[in-house]
């Protein structure tokens, strides 16, 4: 595995001139690299700073507008819409999650749906930023067709990630963050990238075998594994329902892929959906802290099978992020050279 180990204030710092220097706007590029610094600081590495150079591609191409006008709506009480104006997913994402906040601060509970926007990133960026301001947050966004269906034999749904994140009572808020499908296709090109193979039962050739050659995958197979990829199918299926139909957005099948493709010209036009939930209009704030910190301690002191290690939902990420903060954060050879680090 060919990788350098970057410093994490230096690789932001390249990681912002570049995006600048491709033509993104202020805001644009804070929010692209709070949201992929999120994902590598953390060992998400398929959803970091190697997407910095498809999407400097498709903002050259047109297909992704630099420099957006990004608006936002109230639609009722404790929902809006915001407008990406075909801009970076990010910079979309970040203020339909603020917004989300501000509808809950106000009455409990905020849902608010994205148009108009592109690649959402680390959908665990967008929950985690809720959790930080006291709530419950949960992002989800569904993507073009990669992911086979239950005994289907072509590509249906997206990856479709569902995250959620919370306050634990501690430092870092319990965090969930995964794709419905067995991993992520962003995992998948960062294979082929390293030149790894893929672990086993997560992909399919264009035939519907399964295979770990990452260049001969061409479709994913869905959450749940041999006889209950049912499960991860109908999960993928929440995602589409809540970001592409909800918001009269794109459907998974009918997006322009992500990569592969010759059109970077055309935008995408995807849907994505954010929720955040106040607890101190439940049982209050106070409380809630109280019960995640009893909850999350209960569920650490179980034992652990020989050899194993109970851990809540955010415990590995947050200690890579330490490990990561200490040695510096692994980029591939290819995405160093095009940052500009190194030699």
């Amino acid at each position: 595995m060919s990788v350098v180990l970057v410093e994490e204030r230096q690789l932001a710092a390249r990681v912002e001139a570049t995006l600048r220097g491709a033509g993104a706007c202020d805001e644009s590029v804070e929010a692209t690299t709070r949201a992929l610094m999120h994902a590598s600081r953390i060992g998400v590495d398929s959803h970091g700073v190697r997407l910095v150079p498809h999407y400097c591609r498709v903002i050259a191409g047109g297909r992704v507008n630099g420099r957006p006008n990004v608006t936002r709506k109230r639609t009722a009480a404790a929902t809006g819409v915001v407008d990406g104006d075909d801009g970076l997913g990010h910079l979309t994402s970040y203020r339909a999650a603020e917004f989300a906040i501000e509808l809950a601060r106000e009455s409990g509970v905020g849902a608010v749906g994205a148009v108009r926007s592109s690649h959402l990133g680390a959908a665990g960026a967008y929950a985690a930023a809720i959790a930080d301001q006291g709530m419950i947050g949960f992002a989800t966004t569904n993507t073009d067709a990669v992911v086979t269906l239950f005994d289907g034999a072509k590509p249906f749904h997206g990856t479709n990630p569902l995250a959620f994140a919370a306050p634990s009572g501690g430092a870092r808020p319990w965090l969930l963050d995964m794709a419905t499908s067995s991993i992520p296709l962003n995992r998948v090109l960062l294979y082929r990238a390293l030149a790894k193979e893929l672990p086993a039962g997560v992909a399919a050739a264009l035939d519907g075998g399964m295979t770990r050659d990452a260049e001969a995958a061409e479709m994913l197979l869905p959450l749940g594994g041999e006889g209950y990829g049912f499960k991860g199918a109908a999960l993928a299926g929440v995602a589409t329902l809540l970001t592409g139909i909800l918001n009269g957005t794109t459907l998974d099948p009918d997006f322009i892929p992500m990569v592969g493709g010759d059109d970077i010209s055309t935008p995408r036009n995807m849907g994505h959906f954010f929720l955040a939930i106040d607890p101190q209009r439940f049982a209050g704030s106070e409380l809630f802290a109280k019960g995640m910190l009893r909850y999350l301690d209960a569920l650490r002191s179980v034992p652990a099978v020989e050899g194993g290690r109970v851990m809540a939902p955010g415990d590995r990420e947050w200690a890579v992020a330490a490990e990561r903060m200490a040695n510096g954060i692994p980029v591939d050879a290819e995405t160093a050279r095009f940052l500009g680090i190194g030699g």
